[in-house]
């Protein structure tokens, strides 16, 4: 049950990217991140909310942090999706998607003064020179020109946005549970975006409601917001987050066939050359980390 309940996760992250894509022309992305929280909100709000009020004399005193970890996550991660996803393939947005690892790897080499080894530093350079493949769609002249997809860029924002709250994570208090801090980010993230959404209404930038885009807004809501942590919680507790964390690399895949099937994407040879560097270089870099972490503990 929990391996089913993993894959369903990120197949349902990866149904974001193309859910996204596939109603950038009639929904503004601002608002989108609005609406899919706002909703999402509404469904657990009863839930949650007597948890938030039990646990307010620790959330007020670590009120900064978790303020952060909400803009890091709920705000900036899913509105530079939706930014980056109005001018670029849902594609490179998941393949993009899945550089985190060696990202997150980065900033605690720089930030937390963790021990990175040679060969892990070799793994960093290969993903990113698979990211950069892909920003540069195969095509050495963009690198050089730096004329670049600006919606590739709003993708790599939000890498770099998610990876930096993936370290400052350990920056929550541990005595406040998943799904309390999960409900108090939501709350963060819809009073945080609400300006923002009201700006690009205001700016003439309108959703076009239809069945389409309404069932678009729920699916956000429900599936890649809230069953996904619901199923991600019960699949690290029953298999740990070692074994967990691997279902992640499925995003790619699931989000290369979701946009063919569902936004008539072509798949280019630069998918594959980048998607190859991205996944080598995350082997080698694990592996070695491994290697090294033995090496410590025999030692």
């Amino acid at each position: 049950m929990p391996y089913f309940l993993l894959t369903l996760t990120v197949l349902f992250w990866a149904g974001n990217f193309v859910t996204a894509r596939g109603i950038h022309a009639d929904f503004p992305p601002l608002t989108m991140s609005f609406m899919r929280w706002g909703l999402a909100l509404l469904i657990i709000l009863p839930f949650v909310l007597p948890r938030i009020l039990r646990k307010w004399l620790l959330i007020r005193q670590h009120l900064p942090i978790l303020i952060l970890l909400s803009v890091l996550s709920v705000v900036c991660f899913n509105s530079f999706i939706y930014l980056g996803v109005q001018t670029t393939q849902a594609t490179n947005a998941t393949l993009m998607q899945s550089a985190v690892p060696i990202i997150i790897l980065v900033f605690t080499s720089l930030f937390l003064g963790e021990t990175v080894v040679r060969r892990q530093w070799l793994g960093v350079i290969i993903s990113l020179t698979g990211v950069l493949m892909l920003v540069a769609k195969g095509d050495p002249e963009i690198l050089m020109t730096l004329s670049f997809n600006r919606g590739d860029l709003w993708i790599l924002a939000a890498v770099l946005s998610w990876s930096a709250y993936s370290v400052m994570l350990r920056l929550k208090p541990v005595e406040l549970d998943g799904f309390t801090f999960f409900g108090f980010t939501v709350v963060v993230g819809v009073v945080v975006l609400f300006p923002f959404m009201l700006w690009e209404y205001l700016a003439g930038a309108r959703p076009q409601w239809s069945p389409q885009t309404l069932s678009a807004i729920v699916y956000m809501a429900i599936c890649p917001s809230i069953l996904s942590y619901i199923f991600w919680n019960r699949g690290v507790a029953e298999l740990g987050p070692a074994k967990a964390g691997l279902f992640i690399h499925l995003m790619p895949l699931f989000g290369l066939i979701l946009s063919v099937i569902f936004l008539n994407e072509a798949v280019e040879p630069f998918h594959f050359i980048g998607m190859g560097l991205i996944f080598s270089g995350i082997y080698l870099a694990i592996l070695a980390g491994r290697n090294h972490n033995d090496k410590k503990s025999s030692a």
